[in-house]
């Protein structure tokens, strides 16, 4: 089974490359909730909805978030009687969130209701949330402390970053089964994901970042940094507020003691010494997914490197 410790839009872009290398059934990806908020009354979880619907090939591909084709109807309408307009719902994806909502006001967990999304949706992957608590990641600027979504979405990461808190992380649970697969898992991915409010809440919930440390699996990651600069996003201010450089070694130096190797584009091969002389093995290849053939190889170059071997692409 291979685990893949996934953000948003990139890791599910990755993880569409990885099911034309192995079977879909043989992925599990641990989705962050940091993002998760609550907005017109509604339980909304962005990363979850971006994997989900990016695997079942519902995605709006230009944005790489939202459903294609959908419309706007009833958030104009919720502009125009007063309500906040700045976090963009379409009409179907409204739906994911009044389902969300209404099945975890009934007693549902966020597990189970991501699991019946996935059914519904034909997913053949296998999608869990990092925690079925509440972990919001909340970001400490001059303006005082704010909600990620507020600090990206409303506020255009405009503000500069003098911290990021992970609320309530001393007392979140993983997910039900997730340390089990940790500890069974053949190899584990970390996708190319912003290694501070995407994968840094994941590793941050108790018990998590000791479960990989101890398996024995192979961990590598994708640095989504590539040439200095993220492809999209607020991963450079938020790395420098965390003291982390803003390139592939900064990345490496962001899971330091977990990775056994990363894969880093071919703009930053002249920094592949000095990652490998903090112990971990490197792969150079094109690491921006354009199309399904870029994401296959880059699903292969990071199978390899973790000493995979599944079927030719």
């Amino acid at each position: 089974m291979i685990l893949v410790l996934a953000g948003g839009v990139g890791a599910a872009r990755f993880i569409e490359g990885l099911v034309q290398v192995v079977p879909p059934e043989s992925i599990t990806a641990v989705v962050n909730t940091g993002d998760d908020m609550e907005l017109h009354g509604l339980k909304i979880s962005p990363d979850l909805d971006i994997v989900t619907c990016t695997l079942a090939d519902l995605i709006d591909r230009q944005q790489g978030w939202g459903i294609i084709g959908d419309t706007d109807a009833c958030m104009s309408w919720l502009v125009k009687l007063g309500g906040p307009g700045w976090f963009k719902l379409g009409d179907r994806d409204l739906a994911l969130h009044i389902r969300r909502t209404a099945m975890l006001r009934a007693g549902a967990t966020l597990s189970e209701v991501v699991e019946s999304f996935r059914q519904s949706l034909g997913v053949a992957v296998k999608i869990m949330p990092m925690s079925d608590d509440p972990v919001p990641t909340y970001i400490l600027t001059d303006l005082g402390e704010m909600h990620f979504e507020e600090y990206f979405v409303r506020r255009h990461a405009q503000d500069a970053v003098r911290g990021v808190r992970y609320v309530g992380i001393e007392t979140a649970r993983p997910a039900p089964g997730l340390l089990e697969l940790i500890a069974a898992a053949e190899t584990i991915l970390i996708a190319p994901s912003n290694p501070v409010v995407s994968i840094g809440p994941i590793l941050a919930i108790p018990g998590v970042r000791a479960a990989i440390v101890a398996s024995p699996a192979p961990v590598i990651t994708v640095s989504p940094i590539i040439g200095g600069a993220p492809l999209k996003g607020p991963a450079a201010p938020l790395m420098r507020a965390m003291g982390l450089e803003v390139s592939a070694v900064g990345v490496a130096r962001a899971y330091a003691g977990l990775l056994d190797g990363i894969v880093i584009d071919q703009v930053d091969v002249a920094l592949a010494a000095q990652i490998e002389s903090l112990g971990m093995r490197v792969a150079v290849t094109d690491t921006i997914m354009r199309g399904p053939v870029e994401k296959a190889n880059l699903a292969w170059v990071a199978l390899q490197l973790a000493e995979a071997r599944p079927a030719a692409v």
